[in-house]
């Protein structure tokens, strides 16, 4: 019988259990899949200890996986047995070796883009897709504050906003997270470990700030974020890998230079089929044109979910890390 991680009750990466599961077979609209690489990400870690709830238990985490259609439901007419495809959507169920999908979340894969990047590239591409082509506009002359800039969306979102024509200031942690970002389009990595962000992000502005910042860290960096951004400026907040940000009052935003404020979900800007595909092609042009790298720097056997989680969680990977099934 295929296997798969199972979930049983929130908490530390420990809850995770390796167990036979059976998948079922694909009703209308669906397909089975056979899992090749499957992607690991830090909402992956928010299901697993409840900060996102899950839609019941046990559950198989994961959004995010790559493979080959092994059996075709009712229904499907665009797919077809032996088609290899993508994915970064729910439902939940990625970290398993077999598995039942819509088929309407799935993407077909060009031949030029092998399963280890398909898997690693899909919901961290589509995140940069959307945070760089659709939430704010970035375009040739712009500067941009990028947080987490050698994390997995980071090195690829610095990549393209640096093809885009943009000046990429980043936030790392360590100096070889500073030169890994160089190595991927960060014009100005600042470890904010020895340094202050917003101070440097001024100096590196002459004081002007920047349109954007981009910051998946959440309450750690919040309100030093709304300092570096100028007058209506837009801080893009799409992560909270230090915790939950604390409520605030809405006039900090008049008082810090009228600036916006979003809170954006991947899941709502491919919630219509044909905006997922048009993203998801846009990605595999960037990707297979060369302007976009997908830097896999860990891999694990899918059976060593609990490890990778506590690597994940102690800031101890870089770039994006994959699931060999």
């Amino acid at each position: 019988m295929p296997k798969a991680i199972q979930v049983y009750e929130v908490g530390n990466p420990d809850v995770m259990k390796w167990e036979d599961v059976d998948p079922g077979s694909p009703g209308e609209d669906q397909v089975l899949i056979r899992h090749t690489m499957v992607g690991l990400n830090f909402i992956d870690v928010y299901f697993r200890k409840g900060v996102y709830p899950a839609p019941g238990f046990p559950f198989v985490p994961g959004l995010e996986g790559t493979g080959v259609v092994e059996q075709v439901g009712s229904g499907v007419s665009d797919l077809s047995v032996g088609d290899r495809v993508a994915y970064a959507s729910p439902p939940l169920g990625a970290y398993a070796e077999l598995r039942l999908m819509p088929a309407d979340r799935l993407v077909k894969m060009p031949d030029s883009i092998d399963d280890v990047t398909a898997a690693a590239m899909m919901l961290k591409g589509l995140t940069a897709q959307y945070l760089l082509r659709q939430v704010f506009k970035v375009k040739a002359g712009d500067t941009i504050l990028f947080h987490a800039a050698a994390g997995g969306v980071g090195l690829i979102a610095c990549q393209w906003a640096k093809h885009l024509g943009a000046t990429v200031i980043g936030t790392v942690g360590t100096e070889e997270k500073a030169e890994l970002a160089r190595q991927h389009g960060c014009d100005h990595p600042i470890i904010y470990t020895s340094e202050d962000f917003a101070e440097r992000v001024r100096e590196i502005t002459e004081g002007k700030g920047v349109p954007v910042v981009y910051d998946s860290v959440g309450l750690s960096t919040f309100e030093k974020s709304l300092d570096c951004l100028s007058p209506k400026g837009m801080l893009v907040s799409f992560g909270q890998s230090s915790g939950e940000i604390e409520s605030f009052n809405p006039v900090l935003l008049r008082a810090k230079g009228s600036l916006f404020l979003t809170r954006p979900t991947l899941m709502t800007y491919t919630a219509e089929r044909d905006d997922l595909v048009m993203m998801a092609d846009e990605l595999c042009d960037m990707v297979t044109s060369g302007a976009v790298a997908i830097p896999v720097r860990q891999r694990y056997a899918l059976e060593d979910a609990v490890e990778a989680h506590r690597s994940l969680e102690s800031r101890a990977t870089q770039g994006a890390t994959v699931f060999e099934v």
